[in-house]
């Protein structure tokens, strides 16, 4: 498949923004926690997360946001109890059998990114069937990010570049190595958010993030709602999105568009 870059870099030129964010991009933590609280076992957390998923999705396609992308499983989580990464693949297993049809008839797109090559045949053929169903959906395009590193992005990115291009030793520009990434698909998340209270985005789209808004809540995933995406939305829509430029140039900017 060749690669593309359809869309603008923030570090390049200016992208299209307004009050509600084109990109949503989350890191869902506090899954683990939230179970401890309740006293159930982690995983209780993690299914319960399921339901958060769900219901962020349907928030975001009802607020116009095109594309929304979740941390599902970072390239690191297999440092994790080997009990615990088994459950959380039954779970991601259930969740790609029993979601993707509901997320078709909801004209949601499916894409799953990462290192997926140390996923068991059967989800790798879930995910291959899932993306391929949603395919043509045009209303909401979801990313389920897992085995995912910022890192790992870059670097498969240059890799492939040097091995299409025979540009080995040869001066890479942004611009050429951008096709190449994971998430060429997707303009830049306008807005990223971390629940769980930790704030660091823990090598997540390291290089897609370079001018998000960035907003952490303490709210545990389990409990993250329409509600709470309303409130980072509303802190989105309050900051000044500046791109290097001074609050001056966008004033007369701001001016020059309404004479």
């Amino acid at each position: 498949m060749q690669p593309s870059a359809a869309h603008t870099s923030s570090t390049v030129e200016i992208p299209e923004h307004g009050d509600v964010p084109r990109h949503v991009a989350i890191i869902m933590d506090g899954n683990g926690r939230w179970a401890k609280r309740q006293h159930l076992p982690r995983i209780a957390g993690h299914r319960r997360g399921v339901e958060s998923v769900r219901a962020t999705v349907a928030a975001c396609a009802e607020r116009g946001v095109e594309f929304l992308t979740l941390f599902a499983f970072s390239s690191e989580n297999w440092r994790r109890p080997a009990e615990e990464v088994a459950l959380l693949m039954q779970l991601f297993t259930m969740a790609l059998s029993s979601e993707v049809d509901k997320l078709h008839r909801n004209g949601v797109r499916l894409k799953v990114v990462g290192d997926l090559g140390r996923f068991e045949p059967k989800i790798s053929s879930l995910i291959e069937q899932g993306e391929r169903l949603t395919a043509a959906n045009k209303r909401l395009t979801l990313t389920i990010a897992a085995n995912y590193g910022g890192r790992w992005d870059i670097l498969q990115a240059l890799n492939r570049l040097l091995r299409e291009k025979n540009l080995s030793g040869a001066q890479v520009r942004e611009e050429m190595l951008a096709p190449y990434l994971a998430m060429s698909y997707a303009p830049e998340p306008d807005l990223f958010i971390r629940t769980g209270g930790e704030q660091r985005i823990s090598n997540f789209l390291i290089w897609q993030l370079a001018y998000s808004e960035l907003y952490f809540t303490e709210r545990l995933w389990p409990d993250f709602d329409a509600a709470a995406l309303d409130e980072a939305i509303a802190s989105y829509r309050a900051r000044e999105r500046r791109f290097g430029r001074t609050s001056e140039q966008l004033e007369k900017s701001r001016r020059a568009e309404v004479a």
